[in-house]
């Protein structure tokens, strides 16, 4: 189901009886701006969300951030470790 925000903040009560049944899909300037679901459909969502493995996780991440890993490895390549230099204390 599909409704405008005002319909939306109009038949509040209708709408959340409705998302019991399906997502409700809320429109705003024409486009899809947010979703009511009911509290079992956001569980399964979340559940799902969890059951991500870390090679998911971190080919998602990799994927996200890949800009700033690029600069990251060549800041390296140009300019080594900050702590190369450093050396433990002797006596």
């Amino acid at each position: 189901m599909q409704v405008t925000a005002t319909e939306a903040k109009n038949r509040f009560g209708q709408i959340c009886a409705q998302a019991k049944r399906e997502p409700v899909f809320i429109e705003k300037g024409g486009r899809v701006d947010s979703v009511i679901l009911s509290v079992e459909q956001f569980e399964a969502l979340q559940a799902l969300q969890q059951q991500k493995t870390m090679a998911q996780r971190r080919k998602e991440f990799n994927e996200k951030y890949k800009d700033w890993i690029d600069e990251q490895n060549q800041h390296f390549e140009t300019n080594g470790l900050w702590c190369d230099g450093f050396v433990a204390w002797q006596e």
